[in-house]
């Protein structure tokens, strides 16, 4: 009987990671998440591959990688975290910048403009942001109100997302009557739409430099991991980051 038990354990676990290994893994900043899904459809669809996608903050995406997470390319919300990975030795070449992104200011309460007076108004009790330790879109919102003076003054009334999925959620669930997040989102199809959102102007922050890069610890999918880099440059890969409001090298 314990014998039969630990077959049957093996013979699972074999299958997990056989399963596991049969995809490319891409590790995706919580920003890209409605773009790659269109991305790894449209790279299957030429490659046949088939892609698997994680979906973190970038800063938690590191952490994971460092510590041996079976990934096999990290698509980064900035290229401080991939140049980390690169540092420790754990990647195969530098990160490349595939987008910048924009910042948006976004809410669904339909009482209230998509804008910095909004902010200050007293019907707003929470404010989202991502955290700007882990999410380089926390980064550069932290960064727009220290430049509108902002900071200090709304500090009270900030509600911090892990991640810019986890900001997302604080404002679709009206948890936060407004907040900060990432062009790509509003643009999706999932929320098009969906409330009032505006640009944050860019000369308010630091250019949103979103580098990808191709992991040292699994070399299974080396060349897969290859194509899709590849495909993520090429003329289809710009265009459905564009269509996600993402700028792109001509």
């Amino acid at each position: 009987m314990k014998f039969h038990l630990l077959f049957v354990v093996f013979i699972l676990f074999f299958s997990c990671n056989q399963e596991d290994k049969s995809k490319l893994t891409v590790a995706t900043a919580a920003n890209m998440k409605f773009a790659m899904h269109e991305l790894v459809k449209e790279f299957q669809e030429d490659t046949g591959i088939e892609s698997e996608i994680i979906v973190g903050s970038s800063g938690k995406l590191t952490a994971q990688i460092k510590e041996g997470a079976p990934y096999d390319l990290f698509v980064s919300a900035d290229m401080k975290f991939p140049n980390t990975l690169f540092e420790n030795d754990l990647t195969i070449d530098k990160p490349q910048i595939y987008a910048y992104g924009s910042l948006v200011i976004w809410t669904l309460n339909t009482q209230l403009k998509a804008d910095f007076e909004s902010f200050l108004k007293k019907q707003v009790n929470h404010i989202a942001l991502a955290n700007s330790k882990t999410a380089p879109y926390g980064r550069a919102a932290i960064e727009v109100l220290k430049n509108k003076n902002l900071l200090e003054p709304l500090k009270s009334k900030f509600v911090y997302g892990e991640s810019v999925a986890q900001t997302n959620q604080f404002i679709i669930s009206y948890a936060a009557e407004i907040g900060f997040t990432a062009k790509s989102i509003v643009l999706s199809p999932n929320m098009k739409g969906k409330g009032n959102w505006k640009d944050v102007d860019p000369n308010l922050y630091s250019p949103i430099k979103q580098g990808v890069v191709i992991l040292k610890n699994r070399d299974v999918h080396l060349e897969e991991a290859e194509k899709f880099q590849q495909f993520l440059f090429s003329d289809k890969g710009k265009e459905i980051l564009n269509k996600f409001g993402y700028l792109t090298e001509k």
